[in-house]
């Protein structure tokens, strides 16, 4: 009965291992293509790539969650209030007393507010707290060769990882990150991390794991190449004359209103911004009802990050919640 049990406790669990980690096979004609692809055009030794890989695991528990992300899966009234808290509101408020040096000078090289900056690093990591704890190698590996919907971006940037190891020194085997292969505090994907992250302390290295100059200065470095401009306006609160949304397109993120456009279709909110300013009307399930913001330009410079409403609205208002915050401690 023992030998039976044993027998019985070894196939489940080589049952569970296919089922949640997959060695890579390399002979599979795209693997091979890739390893071919990288080390003709990059200059690293095919057997090098080839180990690499050898060690990779494909997880279909990757593939799961990307299937489900929160912003889908979650209402704006529940979405909100996983970032919104307390807890992370206070955490905002010491880490700008802590870093008020790099933030102020990521908002004068690039325009970005504190506010925008903190928002993205609470929503992202909560300051640098949860980074992600799968192999980076792993989910870019397993979304890469295993993920058909979008194989040619993930692959792309396993791409960019292993050579962003090489550039950075960092152990490419042993770097954790997000089950969608994002990295550090601020979760750049490789190839954002490659063109865009900064050396905000002088050490010769661009560390999004560890320096918090380099983290503060490159989210900023981020929204400005993307097309932040200084001193406008993200979003504002608005109220609508009537329900009936037949009169305007919410469907995807863009700037296909104006002011002007907006106040005319029964949209009522406060601005400064011109009658021919572009704008688009944010509609969302609040837990009384709907919710309705306006959002310009900035907002659709932070929807670059994550290119969701909710997240882009929780970012804003995570970072208006901590600057009030941290205006009352002053008081």
């Amino acid at each position: 009965m023992r030998s039976i049990f044993s027998i019985a406790c070894l196939a489940l669990a080589l049952s569970l291992g296919c089922t949640y980690a997959n060695a890579l096979d390399t002979e599979r004609e795209d693997i091979k293509s890739f390893i071919d692809d990288l080390a003709k055009n990059h200059h690293l030794k095919r057997s090098t790539i080839q180990s690499l890989l050898r060690n990779a695991e494909s997880k279909p528990a990757i593939i799961e969650t990307m299937t489900r992300p929160a912003e889908q899966v979650l209402p704006w009234f529940d979405y909100r209030e996983r970032f919104l808290n307390e807890k992370r509101i206070d955490k905002g408020v010491e880490f700008w007393r802590q870093q008020s040096k790099w933030l102020d000078r990521a908002e004068k090289n690039t325009g970005v507010p504190p506010e925008t900056i903190l928002g993205i690093l609470g929503v992202e990591t909560r300051f640098g707290d949860i980074t992600g704890s799968y192999r980076v190698l792993d989910a870019l590996a397993t979304l890469g060769f295993d993920y058909p919907p979008r194989s040619e971006f993930f692959r792309s940037e396993l791409k960019e990882f292993i050579l962003l190891t090489r550039e950075e020194r960092i152990d490419v085997r042993k770097a954790l990150g997000s089950y969608a292969g994002a990295i550090g505090a601020p979760q750049f994907m490789p190839s954002n991390y490659r063109k865009l992250a900064v050396d905000g302390d002088g050490n010769g290295r661009r560390d999004l794991w560890g320096s918090w100059p380099d983290v503060v200065m490159s989210v900023g470095n981020y929204l400005q190449s993307h097309g932040w401009r200084r001193d406008e306006p993200v979003v504002v609160s608005a109220t609508l004359d009537s329900a009936d949304l037949s009169k305007f397109d919410t469907t995807k993120i863009r700037l296909n209103e104006t002011v002007a456009s907006l106040r005319e279709k029964g949209a009522r909110f406060e601005t400064t911004q011109a009658d021919d300013t572009p704008a688009m009307l944010i509609v969302l399930e609040g837990r009384d009802g709907n919710e309705y913001r306006v959002g310009f330009h900035n907002f659709v410079m932070i929807s670059r990050y994550n290119p969701r409403v909710k997240y882009a609205l929780a970012v804003y208002d995570l970072g208006d919640a901590i600057a009030r915050a941290k205006n009352d401690a002053q008081r």
